[in-house]
């Protein structure tokens, strides 16, 4: 049997998201198009951008329907840093985001962006007071924007995103969010969160994305508030407010609507379920592997987030051994699955190179049960004792 506890890197398609997908198939005609079938598109597509948009707790308006997270995040940031004036040259990235962000932003540095780095607390959190220091900066600098994760996509450690978006807001510096891994899990209302920031600072665009959640891979939004002031990432067409143009997915957003749906009407229950399994988990790998150590806030963390530190044992023999046992983790985010480097979260939580290549995170999801925590308890401790060289593998 397949046991899968890697929901953070992709979870399955929900049965209504995929029937809702194959429904909005039938509706033919480019939601652009002027005729009757086109606008029998626009329709189906106006009323999923309205309730992804009552979901996310935003006007219809500010919802650009992407690709995915890493296409909202690319649109975010380079978007808001081409519209910045023409003396603020500072971008504020916290220490441990995730590489859609810090590929991002480095790509600007290499255009002379600056960036101002703010460090990550032992347990993987962004500081609010350490956020706003970096924002205001010396007196001569402007920040032109910050970015930071709503809930760190490695360990787990959830971050006060109102705190983070009031300080953006007090020093007048746009903010983009990152929510991809938070959504479903944590409570998140763009427009609780922007709160009454000024025209074009303070949080100014979050971004989500479907297969996190049970919807179809390819398809996210980037939540845009509408006195952002953001440049095109993609040229082509006028639709979604000029931002994002092409021919919009009108099945992938009606699905999309669906899962979001979903995912926040079974927030509160399905939390509370995953943080029983996930704690079971917990209690069992420090169990069967007394050195074991769990990293991220113990307390503030995403209900679905296990992420172990397994000393002297690299995390890719430990995940190619659970494999074999029929276990399915990751050694950190996705985005980086097969390249073999230490995890930069890990380090930025002030751990060595040696740990950092030491983790395992398993994520749950709604499909996970008992069996598969079972799954993991039976199969760890040989595979730790195989990865550590403390049992012979043959």
């Amino acid at each position: 049997m397949r046991f899968y506890l890697d929901h953070a890197a992709t979870t399955p398609l929900r049965p209504e998201a995929r029937d809702a997908w194959l429904d909005a198939t039938e509706v033919v005609g480019n939601a652009s198009s002027t005729h009757g079938a086109g606008q029998d598109a626009r329709r189906l597509l106006e009323e999923s951008r309205e309730r992804i948009a009552a979901v996310l707790g935003c006007d219809p308006i500010e919802v650009v329907l992407t690709s995915g997270g890493t296409e909202s995040i690319n649109t975010a940031l380079r978007g808001v840093w081409d519209a910045r004036e023409a003396d603020a040259e500072i971008i504020v990235l916290p220490d441990g985001e995730h590489h859609a962000s810090m590929d991002t932003a480095g790509a600007l540095a290499a255009e002379g962006a600056v960036l101002r780095r703010v460090p990550l607390t032992a347990a993987g959190r962004i500081e609010a007071d350490a956020f706003a220091r970096a924002l205001a900066g010396a007196v001569h600098e402007r920040a032109a924007l910050a970015t930071a994760l709503v809930a760190n996509n490695e360990v787990g450690t959830i971050n006060d995103a109102a705190a983070l978006a009031g300080a953006a807001a007090a020093a007048r510096v746009p903010l983009h969010l990152d929510a991809v891994g938070a959504f479903g899990h944590v409570a998140l209302s763009f427009r609780d969160l922007r709160a009454d920031a000024g025209a074009g600072v303070g949080l100014v665009a979050m971004s989500v994305a479907g297969h996190k959640i049970g919807a179809p891979v390819g398809v996210g939004a980037l939540v845009v508030a509408r006195t952002a002031k953001l440049t095109r990432l993609l040229h082509g067409g006028a639709q979604q407010r000029g931002l994002r143009a092409g021919t919009q997915d009108v099945a992938g957003a009606a699905a999309f609507a669906v899962a979001l749906e979903l995912a926040e009407a079974e927030r509160e229950t399905e939390g509370a379920r995953l943080t029983a399994l996930r704690d079971r988990l917990i209690d069992g790998i420090r169990t069967a592997v007394p050195s074991a150590e769990l990293l991220g806030d113990p307390v503030d963390r995403l209900p679905n987030n296990v992420h172990m530190l397994f000393p002297g044992a690299v995390g890719e023999s430990l995940l190619f051994l659970l494999d074999v046992a029929g276990v399915a983790a990751s050694t950190g985010s996705a985005c980086q699955a097969g390249v073999a480097e230490p995890s930069h979260v890990v380090m930025a939580m002030g751990r060595g190179e040696r740990d950092a290549r030491s983790v395992l995170r398993f994520t749950l999801g709604r499909t996970s049960t008992d069996a598969e925590v079972d799954a993991v308890l039976g199969a760890i401790a040989d595979a730790y004792a195989r990865a550590s060289g403390k049992l012979s593998a043959h």
